[in-house]
């Protein structure tokens, strides 16, 4: 073979697979526009199919539907409001992030820190395991077993000790409230939460806890002052998540929260029933039957996913505020 042949095979072969290279990342580019446009679509999909349906409700409440209280579906006197069962939703989900994030933070704390490997990990697979428990589940275990538990050993005592002094706990508990329906909820978001930070602790790399123990630190303040800034990113964004699926709970909070309607579903203490948003789309759903009520029903789903919109763009605010993103790097 000459050389004239052989630079004319390589410019033959050259321009093969580069032919070959721009055809696979056209391909490329246009399957990750297509996912991207799969979200948006999705995304304007759900928002104006929601909108559509919540017009015959707000054509009659108007914007009051947002802050009244009252819920009546009788044909001819229909009134709704969407009021109570935001706050039940927002009251549920706090008690659960109360009692949820600490305990989330000290599991992947032990696991990740603490721990040797031969406790940590069969650890990790258990808190693995209760994370794909389907609700429905945890729904029916606090209902016919775990509310006597809270009712008996903390709702009754704090009743007793503090409902006289406290008008929080001044409220007589019988274990369908807010308060189960939030510890309950934590249960259910706790190995989420800590599935997902204990990823991100074991990301912070070895130099940061080598670092700290150089210069005399304990192994708190290792994790206080060393692991934590440097992980806080991803286990904000844990919590959010856990929020998130704590707000959108639907079978286990319509087992245990009451379910009241009107203005009774504003807890008024610690032991007060209440509904959520997405409680009651499943109580009434099937027992609606004129266009008002139905309407009604599909604006609290409206309402549930503003508030979910709301809290994922406050999330990522506050992560973008505590965090300083490195130069070059992207948010």
């Amino acid at each position: 073979m000459t050389a004239e042949s052989r630079r004319e095979r390589k410019e033959f072969l050259s321009s093969f697979f580069q032919g070959k290279k721009r055809r696979g990342d056209s391909i490329f580019r246009w399957v990750v526009l297509g996912a991207a446009g799969y979200t948006v679509f999705m995304l304007i999909l759900v928002a104006y199919s929601v909108v559509q349906g919540s017009m015959p409700v707000l054509s009659l409440e108007g914007l009051e539907f947002f802050t009244g209280t009252d819920w009546n579906p009788v044909e001819g006197r229909e009134s709704y409001g969407a009021l109570p069962y935001v706050v039940g939703t927002l009251v549920s989900s706090a008690i659960a992030m109360a009692i949820g994030v600490p305990i989330s933070l000290g599991i992947a704390v032990f696991i990740s820190e603490i721990a040797p490997a031969r406790i940590g990990t069969p650890i990790g697979f258990v808190v693995e395991i209760l994370a794909a428990v389907p609700s429905i589940v945890y729904g029916l275990w606090a209902l016919f077993v775990f509310r006597f538990f809270v009712l008996d050993f903390l709702e009754y005592p704090l009743y007793d000790t503090l409902g006289a002094t406290i008008p929080f706990f001044g409220i007589a508990p019988f274990g369908l409230d807010v308060f189960t329906a939030g510890i309950v909820l934590a249960i259910m978001i706790i190995p989420i939460i800590s599935s997902i930070s204990r990823e991100v602790l074991k990301a912070v790399p070895n130099t940061q806890r080598e670092a700290a123990y150089s210069l005399g630190a304990t192994r708190w303040e290792t994790v206080r002052h060393f692991i934590f800034p440097y992980a806080k990113a991803g286990i904000l964004g844990a919590a959010f998540l856990g929020l998130g699926r704590a707000v959108g709970e639907t079978l286990l909070v319509t087992m245990v929260i009451g379910n009241t309607v009107g203005l009774a579903a504003i807890p008024e203490g610690l032991f007060s029933p209440s509904q959520t948003l997405s409680s009651i789309i499943a109580n009434e759903f099937n027992e609606a039957v004129t266009e008002f009520h139905s309407s009604a029903l599909i604006a609290l789903g409206a309402t549930l996913f503003m508030l979910t919109m709301a809290i994922n763009i406050g999330a990522r605010l506050l992560v973008s505020r505590m965090v300083k993103v490195a130069p070059g790097a992207r948010e």
